[in-house]
């Protein structure tokens, strides 16, 4: 194969080929018109067209071909004027046809080199080494990057034997080579080639036979990847992996592999409706479970194997779930740190033998950066059975101080529960007594009584909805996630602060905006937030001389976010005990608790919203609630 270059595939100049083009045509026509030849003469213009082609100027060859053609007209007519005369105008029609014809065959070979120059700069611009070859082996092409690589430049590198330029050496016999090339049209293999210089090079090379129109192959084309510090890197790796083993199958700590890419996968595929990933995995536990499962052991080093009493690393290939005890919450804590990008992970926990016994451990979980990393965790087990032994004596001196912690935990449970049951049993007793006075008339109103005993019997059913919600939460069952609409839980809410309201004379002004999208969560609990919000307003005034409002407005943010406000015409909230406002036990109110505003706040983010207060004393306060619209009736 033979691939023109117009840099250097004449060697005469533009000039020089447009000079004797010049010189050529007006010799044709000074014998055509002043010898006695009757031949076609002036066909030899031709050969004029053919020197202006060598300059590969389009413009050139027909600025030749347009004065040749000219030229043979005027001789014609010089010789012969404007009368007719058969055998002289035959010749003349002749030349111009031959012009015609050897132009039109010099601009399409013109066409054609240039094709093949473009061609020909493309693999130039390669970073491989390009290099074709006729089927004796003989080089007709050497790009600019064998030039480079190799160390010859093209004039050297032209009609000789690669083979024997580059001295190569091939995988198998080369007449095994050039019969499956043949065969197929295509080889690839690994190949060492030296340079100019005598360098070794490993290169990948990837022939295939080029065929002339017949389907005759007639070249091959050599496409050569310098792989020479890849296979160094290859070989270095293979030797630092069997270092690597060494010390794995040595080390006396216990050592495991294992494969996190499935629980990458799970992780970026999880979808935490706007909560941190830690409260989402809290909430639901299955979670953190499916992904130990997903957690791949690949393999374990022997004193890994003895730690566990097993035989042999086969056992282990399965996943991290077969190691961890149920009640294991140390992997909690390395998904997260694997979500976060966090290069490692330390902990303690307990890890199951095979014939059941548990063992504690101390561990560190390694997470490799990289695209591969996630298939080459690495954790360093460490046996602390000895030390688990001697700390039991101090654990037990501090049994008392632990349960002293739990009676205190018990207490802030039971205090929660008590704030959320407290407003519905009162609400039931203030009912009853109404009933009761309706019932004492002399004429009792029956239907007064009916209404009261509703407000009894759904009080009570909100108390033991709390209830319910609070064993839940105790559970760790996940809260209800339903669409919900805001007007329906003001409405709820509101009606269950309408008797205490009437009883404070405290005026309820709602203010909600029409169309409004839905949110999600859960109903009870978004509705004891609001009841909590306007009772404290309530409170807030009790004693005030003058008005008293309370202000519920709702509205839409960005199209993201409902925001709620309540809004008391009371004395305000000072600027210390806005600090601490929302502060577990920290109450302004004589007998109150303090974890009405804490379990709000808990509550609202833990619906992926926020809770806040303002306050200018001597102007009321308010409260600033937003939460999240439902994603399917977002905006886009």
């Amino acid at each position: 194969m033979t691939i023109p270059d117009r840099a250097t595939g004449s060697s005469v100049s533009r000039a020089g080929s447009r000079f004797w083009s010049a010189v050529l045509a007006l010799a044709v026509f000074l014998v055509d018109v002043l010898t006695p030849l009757e031949g076609a003469i002036a066909v030899l213009y031709v050969v004029a067209i053919l020197l202006a082609a060598r300059t590969n100027r389009r413009n050139d060859i027909i600025v030749a071909a347009t004065g040749c053609a000219a030229l043979t007209i005027a001789a014609y007519l010089f010789s012969h004027g404007l009368e007719p005369i058969a055998s002289p105008a035959f010749r003349a029609v002749v030349s111009l046809a031959a012009i015609a014809i050897t132009t039109l065959l010099a601009l399409q070979n013109h066409a054609a080199t240039n094709r093949l120059a473009a061609q020909a700069r493309l693999l130039n611009l390669s970073h491989d080494m390009i290099f074709a070859r006729d089927r004796t082996g003989l080089v007709n092409f050497w790009n600019k990057a064998a030039e480079q690589t190799y160390g010859w430049p093209a004039s050297d590198a032209l009609g000789r034997s690669a083979d024997e330029l580059l001295q190569t050496t091939y995988p198998d016999r080369r007449e095994a080579i050039e019969a499956a090339l043949l065969e197929t049209g295509r080889w690839e293999g690994r190949v060492e080639q030296r340079t100019k210089a005598g360098v070794t090079l490993t290169v990948d090379a990837r022939w295939a036979v080029q065929h002339d129109h017949l389907g005759k192959p007639v070249g091959v084309l050599e496409t050569h990847t310098d792989v020479t510090d890849r296979v160094a890197a290859h070989s270095a790796l293979v030797q630092s992996e069997q270092r690597y083993r060494r010390m794995f199958d040595a080390s006396r700590i216990g050592v495991v592999e294992e494969d996190w890419s499935d629980v990458r996968a799970t992780l970026e595929a999880l979808d935490t409706r706007g909560a941190g990933l830690r409260d989402h995995l809290a909430r639901h536990p299955d979670v953190v479970r499916s992904a130990r499962r997903l957690a791949r052991i690949t393999d374990v080093n022997p004193a890994m194997q003895k730690m566990v009493g097993a035989d042999s690393s086969s056992v282990f290939i399965t996943n991290v779930d077969r190691l961890l005890g149920e009640n294991d919450r140390s992997f909690l804590g390395a998904l997260l740190a694997f979500a976060n990008g966090e290069p490692f992970y330390e902990g303690e926990t307990e890890i199951v033998r095979l014939d059941g016994r548990k063992v504690p451990v101390l561990f560190t979980i390694t997470f490799p950066a990289g695209p591969d990393g996630d298939r080459n965790v690495l954790a360093f087990v460490i046996d602390i059975t000895e030390r688990r032994q001697a700390q039991d004596a101090l654990l037990a001196a501090q049994a008392d101080l632990a349960h002293a912690a739990r009676v205190a935990t018990l207490g802030e449970i039971s205090a929660s529960i008590a704030h959320e049951v407290n407003q519905p049993l009162a609400a039931i007793v203030t009912s009853g007594e109404a009933g009761l006075r309706w019932l004492r008339r002399d004429v009792p109103d029956l239907k007064e009584v009916a209404t009261t005993i509703g407000h009894v019997v759904a009080q009570g059913r909100r108390a033991s909805e709390i209830v319910s919600r609070i064993r839940n939460f105790l559970k760790k069952a996940p809260p209800q996630q339903d669409e919900l609409q805001i007007s329906e839980i003001i409405e709820e809410a509101t009606a269950l602060v309408a008797r205490e309201f009437a009883k404070d004379d405290v005026v309820l002004a709602i203010e909600t905006e029409p169309g409004l999208p839905p949110i999600r969560g859960d109903r009870i609990q978004l509705q004891q937030v609001l009841v909590n919000l306007l009772i404290n307003a309530g409170q807030a005034m009790s004693g005030q001389s003058g008005s008293r409002t309370v202000m519920l407005r709702t509205g839409n943010v960005d199209g993201e976010n409902l925001v709620i406000t309540v809004q008391d015409s009371g004395p305000g909230i000072g600027p210390d005990d806005l600090r601490r406002l929302f502060d577990p036990f920290f109450t302004t109110k004589h007998g109150g608790m303090g974890m009405g505003l804490a379990i709000c706040r808990t509550t609202v983010e833990a619906h992926g919203g926020q809770l806040s207060a303002e306050s200018i004393p001597g102007s009321g306060a308010t409260f600033r609630l937003t939460l999240p619209f439902s994603q399917q009736h977002t905006s886009p």
